[in-house]
Formats: C-alpha cells, structure tokens, sequence
C-alpha cells in the first residue's frame, strides 16, 4: 500500500513517542519529522525521524498533510490547536470535558478561515468513551449510563504528589470500587459522584521521617484527593522501580435500559491498557487519516468523534470492511 498520508507530530513525550510508534504500524502513512519547542539537537526519536524547531512548523506546509499535536491540555492545545489548524489539518487530544465546547468552537472558527479539518479531543475518553455514551443512549434511551476510569495511573495526580516536599518518586492510581461497578452493572447508582465510585491509591518513596507528614498532606489535598478514599504505601526505590514504570489505564461504560416493562438491556464497553499514552497515540493516528480524507473531500472545520464516520478511519477500502467486518 503507498504511503499517500505525510504526517507531523508536533511534541515527544509519551504521547508524541506513541504516534511515532503507532504511524509505524499504519501502511498508508508515513513520518516527515517531529517539530518541538526544546532545542532539536537534544531529541533522538525512536525511528530516526528527522526532528525541527516549532518556530519553522510554516516552511512544512506543502510537505505534511495531518499534523498530530501532543500537548497537554491545560496550556498547550488551547493555543496551539487553533493555531496550527490555520496552516495543516491537526488531530488533538484535548481531554478538558468541561471545556471542550470552547474549544470546538475556536478551533472550529480557525480551520473553516484556512478551509482544514481539526479533528479535536479524540482518543479513549474523550473518544471512543463518548461515541459508546452516546450509541447505549440513543440504543436505550430510558436508562442510566455509568463511566469508570481505571484501574490505571493518574498523570496529574502523579504529579500532584511529587510536588509535596520530601517526596522523591510517586504514582496514583485510580481505582473504580469494585462493589460500586458490580451495582452499575445492575443499574444501581446512578446518582453517586465519581468520588463515590472510584478509590485513590498512592505509592510514594519518601525518608521515614516524612511519611506521616505526607500522607496527611495527600489525603487532605483540595481538588485531588480531599474527596476521595485515599491509601498511601510507602515503598522503596526498588519496589518503585520493578512495579510503577508502565502507564497503565482503561476503564467502563456502561448503559443500563428497559427495551419494554419486563425486559432490561445492559451494553458495556471496556478497556484495559498496559500504556496509556500508546493507546492514545493509536486512536489519533486512526483519525488523523479521517482528518486527511475528509479534507481531501473538500471538508473543513472542527470535528469529533461523533462527527465522523468508522469508515473514514480503516485503511481497508469500502468493500474490503463490508465483506469482513459487516
């Protein structure tokens, strides 16, 4: 299969390494270069790709056809997102829920003025979470749909606590109860929040004499874990080593329903990831071919996941996944 789809990965933490290894893996794309903000002479990329300051990211406008952004949603995409989208179709991960109507709609404004397609807030949820909240209620739209995210490792919760002073390593986890997702399934529970479903578990490597002192601070940390039941093992550099390197993550959506007065439907879709970030890559990569389709179609301005059809994202053609997955 040619390689037609000429990609740009603007970022190269774990994200960006994961959309490296993910276009990899595609047959009908390939990498043109990895553009950064750190000097980029400092990056040695995992495939060789040659690598570029962000500030020469216009002189690529003829030679990449789908930039994928891996920044972090809190400063990175909110900016660069809409900025980016004015010169290249962009697939990003912005993850804010809260915010993502904002972000639709500046980005939006952005890609119809350069006639490009922004693909925003895909990967698992936002993404493929979104797309199964949406199927079990327009499937079963009298009943209740619960989330669960986890067992996996919370980034920014991770990084919450290695600020705390006297602390050298740490990860959190977030835990879905287990009695609380046994009810869900059942439909039960519908009203509780998500800290009355899920549980925080924290490994931390820290001197003895400073244990206590920061257990109390985790536990009664605004906003992160105040609310939540919160365990702290304090572990030793080893056991940090050997067990807390992978990026664990998945989760469950679940949609309870009556179809009629005596009969009850449950649709459950689930995850369970050894790397988060690969995951995620692998999703952005899936849509960034929309992105490049869909532009070559003469489409423009700002998409999601519910906004594109499962077509778009295969390589396979037409025929091809009606005969095999139809």
């Amino acid at each position: 299969m040619e390689k037609n789809i000429r990609v740009g990965i603007v970022g190269y933490g774990n994200l960006g390494r994961g959309v490296e290894t993910a276009i990899e893996k595609n047959p009908d794309m390939s990498l043109v270069g990895v553009f950064t903000r750190r000097d980029p002479n400092s990056l040695q990329t995992a495939s060789d790709a040659s690598v570029y300051s962000y500030d020469s990211i216009k002189a690529f406008q003829n030679d990449i056809d789908v930039m994928i952004l891996c920044g972090g949603s809190a400063t990175d995409l909110p900016e660069m997102t809409p900025e980016i989208v004015s010169m290249f179709n962009i697939v990003d991960s912005f993850d804010n829920h809260s915010k993502i109507p904002d972000h639709f709609a500046t980005v939006n404004k952005a890609a119809v003025g350069a006639n490009k397609i922004g693909v925003i807030s895909v990967g698992w949820d936002p993404g493929l979470f979104s797309m199964n909240r949406l199927l079990g209620e327009v499937v079963l739209p009298e009943g209740d749909t619960f989330t669960f995210w986890g067992e996996g490792l919370s980034q920014g919760h991770s990084d919450a606590v290695r600020r705390i002073s006297g602390v050298k390593k740490a990860v959190q986890y977030t835990v879905p109860i287990e009695e609380i997702l046994e009810d869900a399934r059942k439909g039960i529970g519908a009203d509780l929040s998500s800290a009355e479903r899920h549980k925080r578990v924290c490994y931390v490597v820290a001197d003895e004499t400073e244990q206590s002192r920061i257990e109390q601070e985790i536990k009664t940390m605004p906003d992160y874990f105040e609310p939540y039941d919160t365990t702290v093992h304090f572990i030793s550099e080893d056991e940090f080593s050997a067990n807390h390197q992978k990026m664990k993550h998945g989760g469950v959506v679940i949609r309870n329903g009556n179809t009629s007065a005596d009969n009850k439907e449950t649709v459950e879709f689930s995850l369970n990831l050894d790397s988060n970030p690969e995951f995620t890559a692998s999703v952005l990569v899936a849509y960034a071919r929309a992105a490049y389709r869909l532009n070559q179609e003469g489409g423009h301005g700002a998409k999601t996941a519910f906004d594109i059809p499962l077509a778009y994202l295969t390589p396979k053609s037409h025929e091809e996944i009606l005969k095999n997955l139809l």
